[in-house]
């Protein structure tokens, strides 16, 4: 186990590395999902303007 995450209190069959990789991709969509909308809302001012 990683030693930055072992604290007192912290469940031991805790998967820290599946934790990591599950909240850098919701950063990631998040990310590019809030930048697709931005297109979106964007374009349709220029078209419908």
């Amino acid at each position: 186990m990683d030693e930055v995450h072992a604290a007192a209190g912290d469940h031991p069959d805790m998967d820290y590395a599946e934790h990591d990789r599950t909240y850098h991709l919701f950063l990631k969509l998040l990310k590019y999902g809030g930048a697709g909308v931005i297109l979106i809302v964007i374009l349709l001012a220029v078209l419908w303007g």
